[in-house]
C-alpha cells in the first residue's frame, strides 16, 4: 500500500512534468513557425495539458479500468471549472471576449448532448460512438485553424516576441516535446496502476478516484497555466485554455477511450436507487460549464461571484464522493 502511494505520486509527478515541457516545446516550435497566439491556446496548449487526460484514460481502457477511463474525463472537466477556473476568477475576474469563446463553448455543449443522450438512454458507449466524439474533435480542430489563420488576431504579432527565450532552438523545443510525451505515458501508467491498487485497498470503487484524485492529478497542467496566466495578468487566457481542454476531455479523452475499449456508464455508486453518475456526476459537469460559460458569453464579462459558488459546489462534489 505504501509503494502503490508512493508510485501514485511519483506518477503524478511525471504527468505535471511531462505536461510542461510537452506545452513549452509545443508552443516553441508554434512560434517558431509563426502561428498566432491565439490560435495556439486554443489548440496547442488545450491539447498539451489535456494530454494526462487521454493516456491515463487510453491506459485504463486497455487495462479495462472503464470506470477510471469514465470518471477521468468528467472528473477532469468538474475539476477545471469549479476548482481552476473558479480561482482564477475568484482572485482575477476579467472581460472575455465572445468572438473567442463561442466556438469551443459551443462545441462542448454540442458533444455534451451527444454524449448525455447516449448515457441516459442506453448507459453503453458503444465503439461507433467514441469514433464520433473523435470526429467532432478533428472537424472541431479544422474549424479552428481556418477561423484563426483567416483572421489572426491582434495578440499574435507582438507578445511572442517577448516571451521567446534566447538559448531556445528548435532542437531543444523537439527535445522537450518527445520527453514530455514520455513523462506523461509513463506518468499515466503509474498513476491508473497505482490508482486502482489505492482504491481496491480502500474499497472505493474505479470511479470515484477517477472522478476526485485522478482527475486532479491529470488537471495539474491547466491549474499551472491558469497560476501562469494570473501572475502574468492574463486571466481570460487561462478560460479560454480551460474551456478548450473541457471540450477536448468530452471528445478526445472520452472518444479515446470508447473508442479502445466501449464501457458501459459506471454503476458502482447508487443514490436514492439511481446511478449516481446519472444523478449527480453528468449534472454537476453541465451545471458548472453552465455557470462558467453563459454569463461570458452573454455579458463577456466574468464576476468574482461565479469563482466562490464554483469552488463551492466542487467541495461538496468531493465531500460526496468520499462520504455518501
Amino acid at each position: 500500500m505504501f509503494l502503490a502511494i508512493v508510485l501514485f505520486l511519483v506518477g503524478f509527478a511525471l504527468l505535471i512534468k511531462g505536461g510542461d515541457w510537452f506545452v513549452d516545446g509545443a508552443v516553441g516550435i508554434a512560434h517558431r513557425f509563426n502561428l498566432p497566439e491565439i490560435l495556439i491556446g486554443a489548440t496547442v496548449v488545450s491539447i498539451g495539458t489535456t494530454l494526462p487526460e487521454v493516456m491515463v484514460s487510453a491506459q485504463a481502457a486497455l487495462q479495462g479500468n472503464s470506470g477510471i477511463s469514465y470518471g477521468n474525463a468528467i472528473g477532469s472537466i468538474i475539476c477545471n471549472t469549479s476548482l481552476i477556473a473558479a480561482i482564477t476568477i475568484a482572485v482575477r475576474p476579467a472581460k472575455v471576449k465572445k468572438s473567442t469563446i463561442i466556438l469551443p463553448v459551443a462545441a462542448f455543449f454540442i458533444a455534451a448532448l451527444f454524449y448525455c443522450g447516449i448515457a441516459y438512454t442506453t448507459g453503453q458507449f458503444q465503439r461507433w460512438q467514441g469514433l464520433v466524439l473523435l470526429a467532432m474533435f478533428a472537424a472541431y480542430m479544422v474549424i479552428s485553424v481556418r477561423k484563426m489563420t483567416a483572421s489572426p488576431s491582434e495578440e499574435s504579432a507582438s507578445e511572442p516576441e517577448e516571451e521567446k527565450k534566447e538559448e531556445s532552438t528548435l532542437m531543444k523545443e523537439i527535445i522537450m516535446l518527445v520527453a514530455g510525451a514520455a513523462a506523461i505515458a509513463i506518468g499515466a501508467r503509474l498513476l491508473v496502476d497505482n490508482g486502482t491498487i489505492i482504491a481496491a485497498a480502500l474499497g472505493v470503487p474505479d470511479s470515484v478516484i477517477g472522478l476526485t484524485m485522478v482527475a486532479l492529478g491529470t488537471s495539474l497542467p491547466e491549474l499551472i497555466t491558469a497560476i501562469t496566466s494570473l501572475r502574468k495578468g492574463i486571466a481570460a487566457m487561462s478560460l479560454g485554455n480551460i474551456i478548450g481542454a473541457n471540450l477536448f476531455n468530452l471528445v478526445l479523452v472520452s472518444g479515446t477511450a470508447i473508442t479502445i475499449s466501449p464501457f458501459a456508464i459506471p454503476s458502482e455508486k447508487m443514490i436514492f436507487g439511481m446511478n449516481s453518475s446519472l444523478l449527480v456526476d453528468i449534472p454537476v459537469m453541465l451545471g458548472v460549464m453552465m455557470i462558467l460559460c453563459f454569463p461570458a458569453v452573454f455579458k463577456e464579462k466574468l464576476y468574482k461571484w461565479q469563482g466562490y459558488l464554483l469552488l463551492g459546489i466542487y467541495v461538496l462534489f468531493t465531500i460526496y464522493q468520499f462520504v455518501l
